[in-house]
């Protein structure tokens, strides 16, 4: 189990919490004093009141709750949403709303699931020639169904 440290930015706000043993994210709730209304096709910046500090080279992926998506066709928008180990600020979720009728969201609503996820650093080695792999160039479904 790895310590992370958040704060709450407002003394009524609900902290996540993982809801069985098997999950890998904790909810999100939503901390709003009045609802929000999403139109169809549109998106609202939803806050937490949170603010958290993510220990060096990890990460927080912010995805969507399966429910929201089969019963209301509601999403995280930017899926998986990243939050840096180095910002400090609210943490925000970008919900859409996919669906054709205005989705509110209300006061502790659960809108998302956070995950904790180590980053692998990279150094990049420019070269002339990539190595050969089976599957070549071909993208965006060359591979088939």
């Amino acid at each position: 189990m790895i310590k992370v440290l958040i704060k709450r930015l407002y003394s009524k706000v609900k902290l996540p919490e993982y809801k069985t043993s098997g999950s890998s994210g904790m909810d999100l709730m939503a901390y709003t004093e009045s609802p929000i209304t999403i139109a169809p096709n549109t998106l609202e910046l939803i806050p937490t009141g949170l603010s958290i500090a993510i220990p060096k080279d990890l990460e927080i992926q912010i995805r969507p709750r399966s429910g929201l998506a089969a019963k209301f066709n509601v999403t995280v928008l930017n899926t998986p949403g990243t939050i840096d180990s180095d910002y400090r600020g609210e943490l925000k979720i970008i919900l859409f709303n996919h669906g054709k009728k205005e989705f509110i969201v209300n006061n502790n609503d659960r809108v998302a699931q956070m995950v904790l996820a180590p980053i692998l650093k990279m150094e990049l080695e420019e070269v002339d020639l990539l190595p050969e792999s089976i599957r070549g160039s071909g993208g965006f479904g060359s591979t088939g169904k």
